[in-house]
């Protein structure tokens, strides 16, 4: 009995301590905090820390590869990241040309434009709790979950933009033309240099138009500016059509030109879609990083991983140079500037 029990002890330590073969690889390890770390050298000390932290030294790789072999970097953003203070280090990288195509919902377009008149602001981390939305609407203050945007904002950004609207029906409408969508926002950066406006120099819109680095916007009528493309049209009893098919004809004619092209997704969805279909038109996108809290189990397009936009064409089939690293791009993204664009 005792010698079928030593059997059975010794299999089941084989089962335990199953003989492993050799790894060649990173060794795990942390930041060593007993040294003085340069800003550079701490952002490198996350390719082996694992998890997370590794997909973000891999992004930062990924996008100097991009710029070394100059490929054509379409960098998208969702609006909720120019509600943020992100939308300062967009408006940093469009002013050094560090990327060359821009992709943004409408309210990336129009929340860019009211910073640029009117601040946005924060709510304290202890009051959220005690934060009654209903409250907040009775008092006409719009919450960005703890970004908090007065109505008055876009009481502002109303008096700005109709002499814009004017401008643009005289110049395209009222002559029988249809302006797209991305000569509408590069028209905005003109606006914004014609009236000197105070803090435009703050503006992604206003670099990407001093930069002539285009803009599309496929849902440029999807919040604030299409509100007010309805005010006007009711009261001013003007209308302005919008041509989303000559941008579509546009931003595929970059990629099909494009020597190599580099995708960068903050946050998905539409935005990253778009740049993604455009580069089926050259076989795919050679490079791309998504950055993003959004799950692939709903089959949804925000929540696709780089490998799944491969089956499509939209990304080339070459791994190791794509990746999506979950989390906030509010955390993330100012590490992926410092080890990748300083």
């Amino acid at each position: 009995m005792k010698k079928k029990n030593k059997i059975e002890a010794r299999k089941a330590r084989d089962f335990v301590l199953k003989k492993s073969k050799e790894i060649a690889g990173l060794i795990v390890k942390g930041h060593n905090f007993d040294k003085k770390l340069s800003l550079k050298e701490f952002v490198k000390a996350y390719k082996q820390i694992g998890f997370q932290a590794t997909r973000l030294a891999r992004a930062i790789e990924i996008i100097k590869a991009m710029q070394k072999e100059k490929a054509k970097i379409f960098f998208g953003y969702t609006s909720n990241i120019i509600s943020s203070g992100l939308r300062d280090i967009i408006a940093w990288l469009v002013k050094y040309k560090k990327v060359h195509v821009l992709v943004t919902t409408g309210g990336g377009i129009e929340e860019d434009i009211i910073k640029v008149l009117k601040p946005f602001y924060l709510q304290e981390e202890s009051n959220m709790a005690n934060l009654s939305d209903k409250e907040l609407r009775e008092k006409g203050i719009n919450r960005i979950y703890n970004i908090l945007l007065p109505n008055s904002n876009y009481v502002t950004f109303e008096n700005f933009i109709m002499p814009f609207f004017d401008w643009i029906y005289e110049n395209y409408a009222a002559k029988n033309k249809v302006i797209s969508a991305s000569e509408f926002v590069e028209r905005l950066g003109y606006w914004l240099e014609k009236k000197k406006v105070k803090g435009r120099k703050s503006s992604i819109i206003y670099w990407a138009y001093k930069n002539k680095i285009p803009v599309f916007c496929p849902t440029l009528t999807d919040g604030s500016i299409g509100d007010m493309l309805y005010f006007y049209s009711m009261y001013r009893k003007r209308k302005i059509d919008i041509d989303i098919v000559a941008d579509t004809v546009k931003i595929n004619e970059i990629t099909i030109k494009a020597k190599k092209t580099g995708i960068i997704s903050l946050g998905t969805g539409v935005v990253s879609h778009y740049m993604l279909n455009a580069n089926l038109f050259r076989n795919g996108s050679n490079y791309a990083v998504y950055i993003t809290t959004a799950r692939p189990e709903d089959g949804s397009a925000a929540g696709a991983s780089p490998s799944e936009a491969v089956s499509w064409g939209k990304i080339s089939g070459k791994e190791g140079k794509w990746v999506k690293v979950y989390g906030d791009a509010t955390i993330i993204f100012p590490l992926i500037v410092t080890g990748a664009f300083l």
